[in-house]
């Protein structure tokens, strides 16, 4: 029988097992649209509140969101995005347009996203050093966990 091991360190991995879950996304999604009121966000996710709640506390440990009171009587709290989670925002432009292009045909998505110069946002991923737009085939992995190569695990 093999040994096993831990799978391969990844901030992927990391990320995912802190906003992965399809109700974070969505909490992330509402506040960036400025919906950060609990019943706002009840009704635009549609999760169940017992989860909406637990999903909210997970997010503001982790400094993603903030909680904020907006009425003293009754107390009653908002949600908005720490400087943490608007960088989250590029990830969910991404995958929103990911969407559109490869589940929605054209004149059925649901939302269209105007960037300040006036015209649709098609996000894309650029280097910051060359501005160059990344594609697959101009990366080269570099792992820098003790122990793993690109393949797998190194030999014991």
């Amino acid at each position: 029988m093999a040994a096993t091991r831990d799978p391969r360190p990844c901030s992927i991995a990391d990320a995912l097992a802190l906003v992965g879950e399809k109700y974070s996304l969505l909490v992330l999604r509402e506040v960036c649209l400025g919906n950060g009121r609990f019943d706002q966000l009840v009704r635009n996710i549609g999760a169940p509140r017992d989860i909406l709640a637990t999903r909210l506390r997970r997010l503001v440990d982790a400094g993603i969101l903030v909680k904020r009171v907006y009425s003293e009587r009754p107390q009653r709290f908002e949600y908005r995005p720490t400087q943490a989670g608007l960088e989250l925002e590029p990830v969910l432009l991404t995958l929103m347009a990911w969407g559109d292009r490869h589940l929605r045909a054209d004149d059925d998505r649901p939302m269209v996203l105007e960037h300040s110069c006036g015209h649709e946002l098609q996000p894309v991923v650029v280097c910051s050093a060359c501005r160059g737009t990344v594609a697959h085939e101009d990366l080269t992995s570099h792992p820098q966990a003790p122990g793993w190569t690109v393949s797998g695990p190194t030999a014991a």
